[in-house]
């Protein structure tokens, strides 16, 4: 039928794992916003949730790093990490094969993408999915770009697939919702850990709800790196959303820091209706 929600949100495991160690009214502010998100992607009608990841090599690695890949399977086990560690326990969230295999034969029309029938969450997904579908009742499409081993995808061409992500929601019957999931800065697994650019996030924000095409693919790897850290690459799962929203403009509903969940945490939209 159409899109019918497009947002983005953090994904950090800390978020759920560290959960007691955050700052209790910093943190019960973002979890609210994490909830008016599932909020408004229910009032949206959405009958599949398309969730844009950095796939934390849990299922990909150097030996095989798809740009761009597509579940198509009926149901996803989840999370690969330890549920003590995560904060989350053992869940399967169901997929919809039928409906991937629609959606990746129209994306293949001008993007080459790959499929996996097999795909194991990790926390990149987990994370917002213990929010948004918190009965893991939704049918969800799993997706990766390579944000994680160089060379990376290339901004551009993050920007082409989510307009050919919109075109197939767009060709389908079913209601879809589309959220990117990731950054935005932050130093994961390294001494630097928990440190953010909040300057930089801002900035990227703003151009990202002004949807700003030209702005947003600007960037450069050497620079993400140096003012964002290697958490930063996870901009293209935002860019991908921004291209699928067609020109919408969008809303910060929460962007702040929070040290011990190691990013700063934000929940953002587009309003669609306004296009």
């Amino acid at each position: 039928m159409s899109l019918v929600y497009a947002g983005v949100c953090s994904h950090a495991p800390g978020i759920t794992g560290r959960a007691d160690q955050a700052d209790p009214d910093v943190r019960d502010r973002f979890y609210a916003s994490f909830h008016q998100m599932r909020a408004d992607i229910e009032a949206s009608g959405a009958e599949a949730i398309i969730v844009i990841a950095a796939e934390h090599f849990a299922n990909f690695f150097m030996n095989n790093m798809p740009s761009f890949a597509i579940g198509m399977a009926d149901s996803y086990p989840g999370p690969i990490e330890d549920s003590t560690w995560l904060g989350i326990d053992k869940f399967t969230a169901p997929g919809d094969r039928g409906l991937s295999e629609r959606m990746i034969t129209e994306v293949s029309q001008t993007v080459d993408v790959s499929y996996a029938e097999e795909w194991k969450f990790d926390h990149g997904i987990a994370v917002p999915l213990h929010f948004l579908t918190p009965k893991f009742d939704t049918t969800i499409i799993p997706v990766n770009i390579n944000c994680q081993g160089p060379p990376l995808t290339p901004l551009h061409r993050a920007w082409a697939f989510g307009e050919a992500l919109r075109r197939a929601a767009d060709s389908v019957p079913e209601k879809i919702a589309i959220v990117g999931t990731g950054g935005i800065s932050h130093w994961p697994a390294t001494p630097d850990s928990g440190k953010v650019n909040e300057a930089w996030d801002r900035d990227f924000l703003d151009r990202w709800c002004r949807n700003d095409k030209d702005a947003l693919l600007s960037y450069n790897d050497a620079e993400v790196y140096k003012d964002a850290g290697q958490g930063g690459f996870e901009i293209r799962t935002f860019i991908t959303v921004a291209a699928a929203a067609g020109g919408a403009t969008g809303v910060v509903h929460f962007c702040e820091p929070i040290p011990i969940f190691a990013v700063s945490c934000t929940v953002a939209s587009y309003d669609l209706a306004a296009q």
